[in-house]
């Protein structure tokens, strides 16, 4: 019976080490979309001003090829 005891605790604290880590594990997933969250938005803006830029900047100019061409 003593061995079945030790089993048994041996099994309960595995399930607790598990237990720990499955909840860290979570708790840096979570952190990890706020993350990509925030990115997303920041490239959203970033790429609406590099737009409005873009459509407020001159044109190109026209670059035409020498007569000898």
């Amino acid at each position: 019976m003593q061995e079945t005891d030790k089993i048994t605790d041996s099994i309960e604290e595995m399930l607790a080490y598990h237990e720990k880590t499955i909840e860290d594990l979570s708790a840096q997933l979570a952190k990890q979309w706020d993350l990509i969250a925030t990115m997303e938005n920041r490239i959203t803006i970033l790429t609406k001003r590099f737009a409005s830029l873009e459509e407020n900047s001159l044109p190109a100019p026209h670059i035409a090829k020498p007569p000898h061409f």
